[in-house]
């Protein structure tokens, strides 16, 4: 089975076209490497909990968005080699790609997978 990472953030709503563009960048990388798709998902009805919520797993201020993304590759181990290379990649730095949202609060994870229906 294939191996999936997930990432949430807040994304400040007016930097939705920077999000795209950088996300375009990253995509094509992670596809480089060996990622089999990129999906990028950008909150619309995103309703806020009463004891856990999206929102409040980042922090998301007034003026921002939830983003959901993951990454599909086919197996774990291609995923660690892809993000070796990544980390390695020039093209990945924070000054050719800079990443137009607050990435400290945002959450990430790797995933197996046990169901694909």
């Amino acid at each position: 089975m294939s191996y999936v990472d997930c990432v949430v953030a807040a994304v400040p709503t007016a930097n939705k076209e920077a999000f795209l563009k950088h996300a375009e960048r990253a995509a094509s990388l992670f596809k480089e490497v060996g990622a089999l798709s990129v999906v990028e998902c950008w909150g619309e009805d995103v309703p806020e909990g009463k004891l856990n919520s999206l929102h409040s797993a980042v922090m998301r201020k007034p003026d921002e968005t939830v983003v959901f993304s993951w990454i599909t590759w086919p197996s774990k181990a291609a995923r660690d080699a892809g993000w070796q290379k990544l980390m390695a990649d020039p093209r990945m730095s924070a000054e050719n790609n800079p990443m137009p949202f607050d990435g400290s609060r945002m959450i990430f994870g790797g995933f197996d997978v046990i169901l694909e229906a």
